[in-house]
């Protein structure tokens, strides 16, 4: 017997959509959250497609054909196309928009702050919500270093973010955007964010801005800035 959801996701592989892309994703991730919501400010319809790695949906042969590295979140266009990584996403689905500065030092320094997402903030502020969410806490016993490391990591970005109202510029871009969804939850993972007053005031800029949903939101067929946005 297949497990469960199994068939769900076969049939969506299957079928896929001639008529707008589909978002494969697990919910609860800050990747997918992140495409979900450059999705939704840009006004573009999608379809989400639930993805239980857990129980190892992602590396059946039907998904390890749109991403052989069998990981979320994966995007599809309605062409077969399909784009890995969370990333080269956004950047593919801001180029030519206000998300991504047209000025060479601007959009380096977008450049910057994503890398970073990925090599100091994600590795600790993400991984320490995944060993709590998941139930992990026995294999790590200690988690103290590694929400150490978070939480420094998030007194950089309060350091930066005093005076400022966005990490590059003066409007939001895909730098905030990435580095939104797994800051705005870090707490489930023990990292504070008491002590981060800009940050926070950060976080509460950036979920005013129209479209803005939680990483809890889920219509399953997706239609941006359906909540007055």
């Amino acid at each position: 017997m297949g497990r469960p959801g199994a068939a769900p996701l076969r049939a969506a592989i299957a079928l896929g959509n001639k008529a707008m892309l589909t978002l494969y994703d697990t919910l609860s991730s800050g990747n997918g959250h992140k495409i979900r919501l450059m999705l939704r400010f840009l006004g573009r319809p999608f379809r989400r497609v639930e993805v239980d790695t857990v129980a190892g949906e992602s590396r059946t042969q039907g998904f390890l054909a749109l991403n052989p590295a069998g990981k979320i979140p994966t995007l599809v266009w309605p062409d077969g196309r399909s784009l890995p990584e969370s990333g080269a996403i956004l950047l593919h689905l801001a180029e030519g928009t206000a998300w991504l500065p047209t000025d060479a030092w601007d959009r380096a320094q977008v450049y910057r702050w994503m890398f970073w997402e990925q090599y100091s903030h994600e590795p600790t502020v993400a991984v320490a919500r995944s060993i709590v969410r998941y139930g992990r806490t026995e294999q790590h016993p200690d988690l103290g270093p590694l929400r150490q490391d978070g939480a420094a990591a998030l007194a950089l970005m309060d350091r930066h973010l005093q005076g400022r109202d966005w990490l590059v510029g003066d409007r939001p871009t895909v730098a905030d955007l990435a580095l939104h969804p797994y800051t705005a939850v870090a707490e489930e993972g023990g990292v504070s964010l008491a002590s981060c007053t800009a940050l926070r005031a950060w976080l509460d800029r950036f979920a005013a801005l129209p479209g803005y949903v939680p990483i809890t939101h889920d219509t399953g067929w997706d239609t941006p800035n359906a909540e007055g946005g």
